[in-house]
């Protein structure tokens, strides 16, 4: 009954707010940079809600949210030899964005659609997961050394449609989280999950990600009452708060409007120093 509540609730808000929207191109809960801004983005194969083929519109959205990394979920084309649908070259000369570098594909941008940007900092490491469930899905996971010293992972991921697909892709991040170090880490990307009650797939996610700010609507874009797009964290105190982007362009250019959340420095800073999350 709670999560039928709550998923009434959205539907309710997003009602009422529909005249809004269009007062700002800015996006919602724009704020003045004072941290690393991470953004996670279902670009749907670059075809807006209008049927239209225009990777154009996903480079100039991705412009407009001027992120520091951005995880894009279905950025290539689903089967065969996956061919990249963005102007990488144009995307790295407008944002200063560099894609990171995946093995084993030739036309493809990503490793099953998934491909991150980031601005400044070195890969230290990239790991290429293929996971479980009746749909071709993936995750990246990225460890970045950022200018000021710090770590940081990226867990760029777009999860299943079904419901135990979900539940056994999650489990197997967390598996992989397990083995490696721990240093501060984010976990973002189309989940697919419109869950928040005790049904959710992503449960068993919260023994990692303990630093999970409220999920946010983003999907579908012309109207947004799922959040299916996620950002989450190893450590409280990393992300305050989860903002969608909602601009005209972007309820255009996907199905999904892209989502962020600012990271703090210092704690991410002082997380690379623990042994263990915040609790």
């Amino acid at each position: 009954m709670n999560q039928q509540k709550t998923l009434s609730a959205q539907v309710i808000s997003s009602i009422r707010n529909r005249k809004k929207r269009g007062a700002s191109d800015h996006g919602t809960g724009e704020q003045e940079k004072t941290g690393l801004l991470v953004a996670s983005y279902n670009v749907h194969k670059c075809v807006g809600v209008d049927g239209r083929f225009d990777p154009g519109r996903i480079a100039s959205v991705i412009h407009e949210i001027n992120p520091d990394v951005i995880a894009l979920q279905e950025a290539d084309t689903r089967f065969g030899e996956r061919r990249g649908l963005l102007d990488l070259h144009w995307l790295e000369r407008e944002t200063g964005l560099s894609p990171v570098p995946v093995a084993g594909v030739s036309k493809a941008h990503g490793w099953h659609g998934n491909v991150l940007f980031f601005r400044n900092g070195i890969v230290r490491d990239v790991h290429q997961v293929k996971l479980p469930g009746l749909e071709p899905r993936g995750a990246l996971l990225t460890e970045l050394d950022l200018a000021d010293g710090a770590s940081l992972r990226i867990v760029a991921a777009h999860l299943g449609l079904l419901n135990r697909s979900r539940q056994q892709q999650a489990r197997m991040i967390l598996d992989l989280l397990a083995a490696r170090a721990e240093i501060p880490t984010v976990l973002m990307g189309d989940l697919n999950e419109w869950r928040l009650g005790s049904r959710s797939s992503l449960n068993s996610l919260s023994s990692r990600f303990r630093g999970m700010p409220p999920a946010v609507p983003s999907f579908p874009s012309r109207l947004p009452v799922l959040a299916l797009d996620r950002i989450m964290c190893s450590h409280d105190g990393l992300i305050e708060q989860v903002h969608v982007h909602d601009t005209a362009l972007a309820r255009l250019a996907s199905d999904h409007l892209p989502i962020k959340a600012m990271l703090q420095l210092p704690a991410l800073t002082a997380g690379t120093d623990q042994s263990s999350p915040a609790t």
